[in-house]
């Protein structure tokens, strides 16, 4: 098995829990620059930070229009989640910028943004990749 050195990316979200950090990172990325690609879901757009074929993991931007959202999903592994902007709901709740979730290994969920707000900006970590649901 290879051993890879490790990223930024590794250690991205210790700092999350550092107060501030939202603030900090909105200083970082102007989010209004952010290079956007179209998925195939309507409204719904995605930014890679970095993605590693031999483990499926993956640090993107992901963007969703209002009343858009991502198809229902698993997660493999755990996958982490800071709202930058907006917000969006799926069957554990709505989540609003400024929040930090964590999608344990083997949930399912079916995101959906917020109407009546700007876009959903996030930040997701997802270790192990996703596995689309029906």
């Amino acid at each position: 098995m290879r051993r890879r050195q490790p990223a930024l990316t590794d250690f991205l979200f210790f700092w999350l829990l550092t107060p501030g950090f939202c603030l900090l990172l909105f200083e970082m990325f102007d989010l209004s620059t952010i290079k956007w690609h179209a998925t195939r879901h309507e409204g719904v757009f995605i930014h890679v930070l970095r993605r590693d074929d031999e483990t499926k993991d993956a640090t993107v931007f992901i963007r969703m229009q209002p009343g858009c959202g991502y198809p229902a999903h698993r997660h493999v592994g755990v996958e982490e989640v800071l709202i930058l902007q907006g917000g969006y709901r799926d069957e554990r709740g709505e989540h609003r910028a400024g929040d930090y979730i964590i999608n344990p290994a083997g949930s399912t969920h079916h995101p959906l943004a917020l109407q009546g707000t700007d876009d959903c900006i996030m930040l997701a970590v997802a270790h192990g990749g996703i596995e689309r649901q029906g």
